[in-house]
């Protein structure tokens, strides 16, 4: 898992990290899984991630997250 103290990951990010690990150990974990993963840029710079493994899961990161 990712730490949200992370100096290069916080916030929002994190947790989209987070997100993903889980998504892809359980997927792992059952023998198959497809997962895809799409980012836009939407307002003020932001950008939104988007997670699809069975559910969608979407993260609005703002940009001082990637700093």
């Amino acid at each position: 898992m990712i730490d949200n103290d992370t100096p290069q990951m916080k916030g929002a990010l994190a947790q989209a990290m987070n997100k993903l690990f889980e998504e892809i150990f359980d997927g792992v974990k059952h023998g198959f899984f497809e997962c895809t993963v799409t980012c836009e840029l939407v307002k003020d710079r932001k950008r939104r991630l988007t997670i699809k493994a069975g559910k969608s899961h979407q993260f609005v990161i703002p940009e001082d997250n990637l700093r």
